[in-house]
């Protein structure tokens, strides 16, 4: 079996948009996780700073995640994301040693 591909996603919202982007994520995370590869795919909202979001993502592959990013709920968020974040999203790449 290949390697799996952790993925960390990190975005804060604006002020006035934290309920807004916390709707939004929350409507990824059961069609995401019926994705082809999708082996996990974890939403967490910051304790210390609510707005502030992190997906945890285990993907079978580098080709299912890309797969991932063109899938309808995928480009739908991405026209207005924008919008409702303070920077720019955050995300990274990581393997199991």
């Amino acid at each position: 079996m290949s390697e799996l591909l952790t993925v960390i996603a990190r975005v804060r919202a604006k002020d006035e948009q934290q309920a807004r982007l916390r709707q939004e994520l929350q409507r990824l995370v059961e069609p995401t996780r019926a994705e082809q590869g999708c082996v996990s795919y974890d939403l967490h909202e910051s304790c210390e700073n609510p707005g502030q979001f992190l997906f945890y993502e285990v993907w079978k592959s580098e080709a299912d995640l890309e797969a991932h990013f063109q899938t309808p709920h995928m480009l739908a968020l991405s026209i207005f994301l924008p919008e409702l974040l303070e920077e720019p999203l955050d995300l990274t790449r990581w393997k199991k040693l």
